[in-house]
């Protein structure tokens, strides 16, 4: 999936900074953007699970950063934006 945003983020020519986050503690987020300013993060689950929330550390460091669970019945948005 990544993959794949990566290559339409390219074809529509947005240039976004691309990063993961883990804590010595093994917390970690999938995969950030950062773009116009602003960190857009996002965890990648199977199954939809409702009460999927971001590491306090990442979220005391990085606030205001949108957070999202992409799972089988989102991907496709996420993959073309």
């Amino acid at each position: 999936m990544i993959s794949e945003r990566r290559k339409n983020n390219e074809y529509q020519r947005l240039f976004k900074n691309v990063y993961f986050w883990r804590t010595s503690r093994q917390q970690e987020i999938d995969y950030l953007e950062e773009y116009n300013g602003k960190i857009y993060a996002y965890e990648f689950k199977w199954q939809e699970i409702k009460r999927v929330r971001p590491p306090v550390a990442f979220t005391t460091v990085y606030p205001g950063t949108e957070f999202k669970v992409i799972h089988k019945d989102n991907f496709l948005k996420f993959v073309i934006n």
